[in-house]
């Protein structure tokens, strides 16, 4: 388990590999998902585009009712602007009906991420399509944004987009560097105060032990990411909300298309059980915070998605459907070899 300072030091970005090992543990999530049945998640950090319609299952089986998935890098440069155009669109369009048609209401955050801010004539023209998006449904806030390298260019580009929430009066969702973490989260904080945005309407993600008393000590809310490996262990996430409580504190999976759990939430509800934190503590950090930060930017009505949403598969997005071949609305994949 990674808990010295060292260790958090060396982190590397959630766009890398890593040679860490964290935590194990041999609770089994089968065994103990009961523990947590009814209970409602938002999951307010993932990245759906990366995962599979068997994860979208997995999510709901598990209670996710909602989620946001914020513009990130997808894992190669971009080479022109119309990339862009079309992740963004399809952030706001095709993969929203995606989650829909799996039960789960999807939202979304818009920005340029700091690691492509760093290709500076391409940055140029993305800065200029962002407000064609931030103002559609759906759109929470602008992130996820920040430093990752914490060069020049990514700081510019950090500075104009905080501008834009402010035109927009979104949330930031703020994306904290791997390397040199707690540098680059006091310098993320600093700046946002700087421009005179409210930190309650700053989403500071994927704190870990050395900066989270800071970033709450200033306002902040602060979020974390459970990551297989690297990052944050549910563990950790435990000791956290015992040591510090649940106020502006939410818990995310940031699962993408490397190795991840889109189960993150759920799973860390249920270690948070075992070792006694009521369950209020428990809603507050894997639900309700979230909403109540991101609901800021008049986008999010709960009436929406706490009661479940209703599944229609016969649906259609510009025409196209989740459906393939003539397969019929419903129906429940089996665990048998053979595939009919």
């Amino acid at each position: 388990m990674c808990q010295n300072h060292k260790e958090l030091e060396q982190n590397p970005s959630h766009f890398e590999e890593s040679e860490e090992v964290v935590a194990h543990t041999d609770l089994s999530w089968e065994s103990h998902r009961d523990l947590i049945r009814g209970m409602r998640f938002f999951d307010p950090h993932i990245h759906m585009v990366s995962r599979t319609t068997d994860d979208y299952e997995a999510m709901r089986d598990a209670g996710i009712v909602a989620l946001i998935e914020p513009a990130f890098w997808v894992g190669q440069p971009r080479t022109g602007l119309s990339t862009f155009k079309d992740y963004f669109s399809s952030l706001v369009g095709w993969e929203r009906f995606r989650s829909s048609q799996f039960g789960i209401k999807h939202y979304c955050t818009i920005g340029l991420n700091s690691r492509e801010a760093n290709n500076e004539p391409l940055a140029e023209q993305v800065m200029e399509i962002l407000p064609l998006y931030l103002y559609k449904e759906g759109v929470v806030g602008v992130g996820e944004i920040g430093f990752d390298d914490q060069t020049a260019a990514e700081e510019k580009y950090y500075r104009l987009q905080l501008e834009l929430a402010k035109k927009a009066k979104l949330p930031v969702q703020i994306h904290t560097p791997h390397r040199d973490k707690k540098r680059g989260t006091e310098r993320s904080m600093a700046i946002a105060l700087e421009h005179g945005i409210d930190p309650s309407w700053v989403i500071v993600d994927h704190n870990n032990e050395e900066t989270v008393k800071s970033v709450l000590d200033q306002g902040f809310w602060a979020a974390f990411t459970i990551y297989p490996f690297t990052k944050m262990s549910n563990e950790r996430m435990v000791k956290i909300v015992e040591q510090y409580g649940p106020e502006r504190i939410m818990v995310n999976s940031a699962a993408d298309w490397g190795i991840s759990d889109p189960l993150a939430i759920p799973k860390t509800a249920v270690l948070m059980k075992l070792n006694g934190i009521s369950d209020e503590a428990i809603r507050l950090v894997t639900y309700q915070n979230a909403i109540d930060a991101f609901a800021k930017s008049g986008q999010i009505d709960v009436s929406d998605f706490e009661n479940g949403l209703t599944i229609d598969q016969s649906q259609k997005f510009n025409g196209n459907t989740i459906l393939r071949g003539g397969q019929e609305p419903g129906a429940k994949k089996t665990n048998t070899l053979i595939i009919k």
